[in-house]
């Protein structure tokens, strides 16, 4: 069969051929009026109706809103309920000292550091970074666009970092570090967006024993999918906060979680994770900002988590319904696409997305074909800082929000639109 026959070893003719017959498969797919979402990483409505049969069911009587003492509708409390702290503290195998509990977003939290740095300074800065010349930050690509924009919006230099099997670069990290205007970096270390790559120990082991030029240079540590597998069992990783700790830099790391896509995106928990010292140093700050957070949301999600090892059987529950719909993206592609080598794509265990390298100068046109079949999908680009990919290849999967069914459609547009884009990139 011509389409099981890799492009580049097709004779110009059998690729015209092949051009002709996807332009036809494409006009067929648009006359379908398709409205399908694969951009962001959602949740399924099945896995919020999941949450939600049990969760706002849990405060019921007036002492369900004490805890440890606390009356939890009541002002106070402003780095969060005990509570709260120990479950996060057990989810990330870190200490209840480090820990700061806080609304909903964890990415807000990311901002807000950044915005503190950047009008205050950090614990061992030895000025505000607005006063800074210039500030530089390290980006490992392909990343996490929402990183990228906090980072961009403060008019901090982005520095692309390569990503490897293991995590980042290290010898990048490692040389990037000596210029004293490089002030951080941003890490998914487990399932990192959009890869899904799991940080090794050597690359963590070198991430904390980092000796940058800048004296308040920070890891931005968003732990996002710490207990996110679909497939196989829970994968144990190492706590950033000791291994900095044991490294002699205590203070080098913020560790960001939440429970966005463990209960429910619009209504979770967030926390973030560092040493004591910067938890003293942030709350004098956060305390002019906010009084509490919410800490009635904060004593339902204790309720209903309970701890660590209950929150992992609640994860199996997702990983049952996320695990068919990554199959379906990677059974399409490994069906449609791998004989054709005319892209690679990741294969992870956990996390939310799947990461696809279209053909060099392929990516932007693939996305435009899916727009205009229906398919909506994470812009081209996105994944590099100021949305530049500079061989225009990658592309962001988010196959957890629609259905099977719908999924199946939408990757069926996807693999024609890979292929309508490779041949006109090979000259049809």
């Amino acid at each position: 069969m011509p389409h099981m026959t890799a492009y580049t070893k097709m004779t110009a003719q059998e690729r015209k051929d092949e051009y002709a017959r996807m332009s036809a498969k494409f006009e067929e797919l648009k006359a379908r009026g398709l409205k399908l979402n694969m951009a962001r990483g959602k949740p399924g409505k099945d896995q919020l109706d999941m949450v939600s049969d049990v969760i706002f069911n849990l405060m019921d009587e007036p002492g369900d809103f004490v805890s440890n003492g606390i009356d939890v509708r009541n002002y106070g409390e402003m780095s969060g309920i005990p509570a709260a702290k120990q479950l996060f503290a057990e989810i990330l195998d870190c200490r209840v000292e480090q820990v700061f509990v806080g609304g909903n977003s964890s990415l807000q939290l990311m901002y807000d550091t950044i915005s503190k740095a950047y009008t205050h300074g950090l614990l061992h800065s030895v000025r505000p970074w607005c006063r800074e010349e210039k500030v530089k930050w390290l980006c490992p690509v392909p990343g996490y666009d929402r990183h990228f924009k906090i980072t961009e919006s403060f008019g901090f230099e982005m520095v692309n970092i390569p990503m490897t099997s293991d995590g980042p670069d290290m010898d990048v990290v490692e040389e990037a570090v000596k210029d004293p205007a490089v002030k951080g970096i941003w890490c998914v270390p487990k399932y990192s967006n959009p890869d899904g790559i799991i940080y090794s120990d050597e690359t963590v082991r070198r991430m904390a024993a980092l000796k940058p030029a800048a004296p308040d240079f920070t890891v931005m540590w968003d732990n996002a999918y710490c207990v996110h597998e679909f497939e196989g069992d829970y994968v144990e990783f190492p706590d950033i906060l000791a291994a900095c700790a044991e490294a002699g830099n205590p203070d080098l790391v913020f560790e960001f979680a939440s429970t966005s896509k463990i209960t429910l995106p619009g209504a979770g928990v967030a926390c973030f994770a560092t040493s004591e010292a910067n938890l003293k140093y942030m709350e004098q700050l956060l305390t002019i900002q906010i009084i509490s957070f919410d800490k009635v949301n904060q004593q339902r999600h204790v309720l209903y988590l309970q701890n660590k090892a209950h929150t992992l059987e609640l994860m199996k529950k997702h990983a049952a319904i996320l695990g068919p719909k990554f199959h379906a993206v990677l059974d399409a592609l490994d069906r449609e696409i791998a004989p054709l080598d005319i892209a690679t794509w990741c294969r992870p265990k956990g996390g939310y997305f799947i990461s696809l390298n279209a053909m060099p100068g392929t990516a932007k046109r693939t996305w435009e074909l899916c727009r205009e079949a229906g398919v909506v999908m994470t812009g081209a680009g996105a994944t590099f800082p100021y949305g530049k990919d500079p061989a225009d290849s990658n592309l962001r999967i988010a196959p957890t929000l629609p259905p099977v069914e719908e999924l199946e459609q939408a990757i069926e547009v996807l693999c024609v639109c890979l292929k309508l884009s490779a041949l006109e990139k090979l000259g049809v």
